[in-house]
């Protein structure tokens, strides 16, 4: 539980005080729920099962849990993700709304700054502009195309590299010669690693070039919407060390300040969203 008035300015903390409405993101690998309840924030991340409904709903059932609230108290609820449109939550007034439009505004309200956010998912890659005054979205582009630039790429090389998801960042951070990977497939990349395996090539330099070969696509997609403003890192992938280090050299800047875990920044953006549908209904 977070209490909102730490996290947020002054202006955006009276907006949202006492909304009790909730955000569902479901991705690929994981769903993401949000909480918003009479001033506090709670939050859950699960794997993604294979019932889109029933993971929501169990996500839903712990965060009110968690609140000590009643259902019928929960006012609106937004679905975001791949899995929006099958959210299944009945019994509260819900809708759904694209997650480049909730990682936005997830991301305006922990850091009015933002005006640039790069979101690395588990099958795709975003780049998004955002209105520093609104919170809205201005433009956006995607790779959604080819698993190379995302974290399913990321989580077949840890495989190839024997090690856990969540080691393979720490890996690449303790590399200062990061393997070059030039491959833009990530059939062709994969086959890199192999051959750099059995060159004796060391497992952090390997893992150190498949996380620059990333951000290398980050960068492409950031120039195509402009490098301004204040940039944040969305998404499971902005936990990974390895690839915060990759992209900072990259783009030669610092990165925002979220000041929560960034996974969650979809969610809290879409529980927003269903407070703003009940403020205007």
């Amino acid at each position: 539980m977070i209490d909102l008035k730490n996290l947020l300015d002054e202006e955006h903390y009276e907006k949202i005080k006492n909304a009790r409405t909730a955000g569902i993101d479901i991705g690929s690998r994981a769903t993401k729920g949000v909480l918003l309840y009479d001033g506090k924030l709670y939050e859950s991340v699960v794997s993604s099962g294979v019932s889109t409904k029933q993971t929501a709903n169990e996500v839903l059932e712990g965060l009110i849990r968690d609140a000590d609230a009643d259902r019928e108290s929960i006012q609106f609820l937004v679905g975001t993700g791949y899995g929006r449109v099958a959210v299944g939550i009945d019994d509260i007034p819900n809708k759904g709304i694209t997650e480049i439009s909730c990682h936005a505004m997830g991301a305006h309200y922990l850091n009015p700054e933002t005006e640039t956010i790069f979101d690395i998912g588990g099958q795709d890659c975003k780049a998004i502009k955002v209105d520093k005054k609104s919170g809205q979205v201005i433009e956006f582009v995607m790779n959604d195309k080819c698993a190379a630039g995302t974290g399913r790429f990321l989580e077949k090389v840890a495989q190839m590299l024997d090690l856990e998801l969540d080691e393979l960042g720490a890996e690449a951070v303790q590399s200062d010669n990061p393997s070059d990977i030039s491959a833009q497939c990530v059939v062709f990349a994969e086959s890199e690693v192999i051959s750099l395996k059995a060159q004796g090539v060391p497992r952090k330099d390997i893992a150190a070039g498949v996380h620059m070969a990333t951000a290398r696509r980050v960068k492409n997609l950031l120039k195509r919407i402009g490098l301004t403003g204040t940039i944040v890192f969305t998404g499971g992938v902005s936990n990974n060390p390895g690839m915060v280090k990759a992209v900072r050299q990259l783009v030669g800047r610092e990165l925002g300040d979220l000041k929560i875990d960034a996974t969650i920044v979809g969610a809290l953006g879409a529980a927003i969203y269903a407070h703003y549908a009940v403020v205007d209904s």
